[in-house]
């Protein structure tokens, strides 16, 4: 029997566990001149009904000459073919190395007959999680994802990819070229020191600079490409490479870029001026291109945190005409959640539900943060958090750790199956309930959040130096172990912290009725029994919304009995 290393097993167990990750995502990208202290960041919330949220991690490992990898596609766990190992590979957390090196992704599709190529075996999560183990920065991550499609031929749809290391961010965009020919066509682009960007399920690359390869790198046929094909006849600098290979129309801009238009909406001003599109309203020009589609990247009002950032996932377009608290559909207690599908019809007419950037089927989501100040181990930090991002909480997990804790490990339960001391299951036990009588009930789950949030935050730059005097004195390994049992402990104790939560939230509005508090306990009766609970009901609105349906039919006659 060929023996499997302990890396191999954990690979294999992770991808045939967690196969499905939906095509649903959202991310957002920040450089060092748009964050307050300096750092790089980037956004990604892993979108699934079928996804279980765990932290994966895959060890440091030497591999001997001739040792091949096992590519399996990300979607379905099947088994695609085998690649050289290098002859070292990069410990990796989740989506970010121990260099520093984080990728996120959002699947954008394009044009259906570049879908498929036989004979390929490299699709988009392969090339994310291959990369992460042989890259130390984002250029090299595009060199490498790029060679690796070329090379053994891209088995996915369209897809941009989030690149960030501690230095720079980028946005590689790459859909392959279909039957008959083998990898891919694609276009990067670094995002200016000042700015932030973000991708949804939909190409956000329109014209790039053709001749300034320190900002923009680009396949050598991705223009010509699309000519052999038909596709564009115009000149080299007006070729958009979103507009050709995944043109825009209403749910590109409703369902996706929507989500963008949202993040930066909270962050910036003048965003009103894409309402029209962030609704669908796309117009078109010169060889049928978007005219008044989103900006790639725009300028914040400020410097943002790492909080501010989390914010931005954490959205239903709140204040704005896509609200998804106001409408009659959000039920009495304003829930910004529509059970799927995503349309619906009445009459024979389609109409559709919001697809915000906070939604309850996540698995995952995450917030890398790369320091270009500290030794790498300690610099990069995954800000992991499980199931619905409005309502999760972010728990700082360094990117040179050694162990991951069990409330997020790989096999702690599945989406099948519950396990007690699985994050995913504590979260999702609190977010479940809370859809109930959302409007009260999220005051009190957004509480405890920023409760840890707000503490892990601000002992990270305590934790930093510790761990930087252990690097400088004790060496490397005594520095990651004091960070692993800080990202472990601080972890399983906010699971506790989460059930702890849970309960709370049962005792406080069971039965549809609200416990009375005082001084941040129940109050109690003079015998220490429970009084009276309030009888909150429902809002005018929804009384009239039913009186407006049902007419006479609730109607009281001749005076109320008892």
């Amino acid at each position: 029997m060929r023996k499997i290393s302990l890396s191999g097993i954990l690979l294999f167990v992770f991808i045939v566990t967690n196969y499905q990750i939906s095509n649903a995502c959202t991310n957002f990208l920040v450089t060092k001149g748009a964050s307050v202290n300096g750092s790089t960041m980037i956004t990604y919330a892993a979108d699934s009904h079928t996804l279980y949220g765990e932290l994966y991690f895959q060890p440091a490992q030497d591999h001997p000459a001739g040792a091949m990898r096992d590519i399996y596609e990300w979607d379905t766990g099947k088994y695609l073919g085998q690649i050289p190992q290098p002859a070292h590979t990069y410990s990796v957390i989740g989506n970010m190395n121990e260099h520093q090196l984080a990728i996120g992704e959002t699947t954008f599709g394009g044009r259906s007959e570049l879908g498929s190529q036989t004979g390929a075996i490299m699709d988009y999560g392969s090339l994310i999680y291959v990369t992460l183990q042989r890259a130390k920065t984002a250029r090299q991550a595009i060199e490498v994802m790029t060679s690796l499609a070329n090379e053994y031929g891209y088995y996915s749809s369209g897809e941009s990819f989030s690149i960030a290391d501690p230095e720079e961010v980028w946005i590689l965009e790459m859909i392959g070229k279909g039957e008959g020919e083998k990898g891919a066509v694609w276009v990067a682009v670094k995002v200016p020191d000042g700015y932030i960007s973000g991708h949804a399920n939909q190409a956000r690359i329109t014209t790039f600079p053709l001749n300034d390869k320190d900002n923009c790198i680009y396949s050598d046929d991705v223009i010509s490409f699309a000519r052999e094909k038909g596709w564009y006849n115009g000149t080299n600098k007006d070729f958009s490479f979103s507009d050709v290979y995944a043109p825009v129309d209403f749910g590109a801009a409703r369902f996706c870029d929507a989500r963008v238009w949202a993040g930066f909406n909270k962050v910036a001003e003048g965003m009103e001026q894409y309402a029209d599109y962030a609704k669908g309203m796309v117009e078109h020009g010169e060889n049928n291109f978007a005219t008044n589609r989103l900006p790639l990247w725009i300028k914040p009002e400020k410097k943002l945190t790492v909080q501010d950032v989390m914010g931005m996932m954490r959205d239903h377009f709140e204040g704005t005409e896509l609200d998804m608290t106001q409408d009659i559909g959000a039920g009495p207690h304003q829930l910004p959640y529509r059970w799927r599908g995503l349309t619906w019809e009445v009459d024979s007419t389609e109409y559709c539900n919001e697809r915000a950037i906070s939604t309850q089927q996540t698995g995952f989501s995450f917030v890398a943060q790369c320091r270009n100040w500290l030794p790498d181990p300690i610099g990069g930090i995954l800000w992991f958090g499980v199931d619905d991002a409005y309502s999760t909480c972010y728990v700082p997990m360094y990117c040179g750790i050694t162990e991951i804790p069990e409330c997020f490990a790989v096999g702690n339960g599945d989406m099948l199956t519950y396990s007690e001391t699985s994050a995913f299951w504590a979260f999702n036990r609190v977010s479940n309930f809370a859809y109930l009588r959302y409007s009260e009930m999220i005051q009190d789950v957004q509480k405890v959040q920023k409760e840890l949030e707000d503490k892990f935050v601000t002992y990270v730059p305590a934790i930093d130096k510790a761990a930087e005097n252990l690097f400088n004195t004790e060496g490397k390994e005594q520095a990651l172990k004091f960070l692993t049992e800080y990202s472990v402990n601080e972890a399983n104790n906010m699971t506790s912290r989460w059930k702890e939560l849970e309960q709370y939230l049962l005792v406080k509005y069971m039965d549809g009725n609200i416990k009375r508090e005082k001084d941040g306990k129940f109050e109690r009766t003079e015998t220490g029994l429970a009084p009276m609970p309030l009888f909150p009901g429902y809002p005018e609105w929804w009384y009239k919304a039913i009186v407006n349906s049902t007419g006479d039919h609730f109607k009281v006659i001749g005076g109320a009995g008892h």
